[in-house]
């Protein structure tokens, strides 16, 4: 017969069991930890909710829009723009696209937007391989430089703009709009891609200095298929800010075939005179085409902005 030991004032404790002296695995640190995931989940949804109330704000100008779009001029003046339509009003659209021949000025504005992604794209990585990865002498002012470029307005730059395209005989041409928005949109990329091809891996490069490649098949064979995510973003980021760009377009472009489609809506608003559904109607179809390019590349988008998060 065997007997336990007797502890005067204190029960015995089975193994693993929590007490005054020996704290259990859900004490002090588990409530830690249920705190910080109550602070986190709260956290969470307070992001969430401001998201959403941004969301929706950024959101009122479209719905204002799209509930104006089929609103008559009779029901726009009657009840405002605020109010519900009355009756589904579509000959706003139909007087948009023929007083404005909006077929052609969607191609004008498809060849000038797309021109411009693919040559700022192509001109913004030449650039960057040479600052970042060629590291010529001066590279950080040349680069400040690009960055103080992209900076300066519109209005500062298109006097002697108009004076060069009006020398060279490319005034009122879609040529003189590609050729600026390629030297202003590349500006910009080529600050961002020498930022991101100056951290390249060295290793990469040296491997393929050993095997023989000459800087032209490193650019192609090496960084460009590693930059490539990057690229994808520029072009369309390029691609949306040429298309919504109104104001050297408007100075150079002055044919009604060479206008682009934000410049064609400007002209339907005269001095004392605004055709409010006819405009709301317009903005409608012309956002269009710009919305769907972005949902079609939206995965590219989000694929190239998440892909510098991993090395």
């Amino acid at each position: 017969m065997t007997t336990e030991p007797v502890v005067l004032g204190r029960t015995p404790l089975a193994p693993g069991a929590a007490g005054p002296d020996r704290p259990g695995p859900s004490g002090a640190a588990g409530a830690d930890r249920s705190r910080d995931r109550l602070h986190r989940g709260s956290l969470r949804w307070l992001v969430l909710a401001v998201t959403v109330l941004v969301a929706a704000a950024m959101m009122v100008p479209f719905a204002i829009m799209l509930l104006n779009a089929f609103k008559s001029p009779a029901d726009y003046s009657a009840n405002g723009p605020l109010s519900l339509p009355t009756s589904l009003y579509t000959d706003g659209l139909v007087n948009f696209w023929n007083r404005v021949d909006y077929p052609g000025k969607l191609a004008n504005s498809i060849v000038i937007s797309g021109s411009v992604a693919i040559l700022a794209t192509v001109v913004s990585l030449f650039n960057a391989y040479a600052l970042g990865i060629g590291r010529v002498k001066g590279r950080m002012w040349i680069v400040t430089l690009f960055l103080l470029a992209n900076m300066l307005p519109q209005e500062a730059l298109v006097y002697p703009l108009y004076f060069l395209a009006k020398e060279t005989g490319l005034y009122n041409t879609q040529l003189s709009v590609i050729i600026i928005f390629t030297v202003i949109q590349s500006a910009f990329g080529t600050y961002l891609l020498s930022s991101v091809l100056s951290t390249f891996p060295p290793s990469v490069l040296e491997a393929a200095a050993l095997d023989g490649a000459s800087r032209w098949q490193v650019l192609w064979r090496v960084v460009f298929p590693i930059s490539r995510p990057t690229l994808a973003v520029l072009v369309i980021f390029f691609f949306i800010w040429t298309w919504n760009e109104f104001f050297i377009p408007l100075v150079m472009l002055i044919d009604n075939a060479t206008q682009t489609i934000p410049v064609a809506l400007a002209s339907l608003q005269g001095d004392r005179l605004m055709d409010a559904p006819t405009i709301n109607a317009g903005s409608l179809i012309s956002l269009l085409p710009a919305v769907i390019f972005f949902f079609i590349f939206q995965r590219t988008l989000t694929r190239g902005i998440t892909a510098g998060a991993v090395k």
